[in-house]
């Protein structure tokens, strides 16, 4: 479950820390407040979280069991561990 996570935050995280890398190698100056406007940040903020529904969309189109399927799972069957499967 912390995968997921991870990776989400990170690409809530990423369209700041590309912004800051183009400062920072146009010596544009990455740490004056100048550089860091509220339109700006509010733009930024819109574009991470896009990327974040995106993600969301894509993971619940792309991802889990087939539709109809069955999830059974993990159980012991005559004193054996079967783990779960999706049938």
């Amino acid at each position: 479950m912390i995968r997921p996570a991870l990776t989400e935050i990170g690409l809530f995280v990423a369209p700041f820390v590309l912004y800051a890398a183009f400062l920072a190698l146009t010596n544009a100056g990455a740490l004056q407040s100048k550089m860091w406007t509220p339109r700006r940040l509010f733009a930024l903020t819109i574009v991470s979280l896009l990327l974040v529904i995106g993600s969301f969309l894509a993971l619940a189109q792309f991802s889990g069991a087939p539709p109809g399927s069955t999830y059974i799972p993990a159980h012991m069957d005559h004193g054996g561990f079967v783990p779960g499967e999706t049938r």
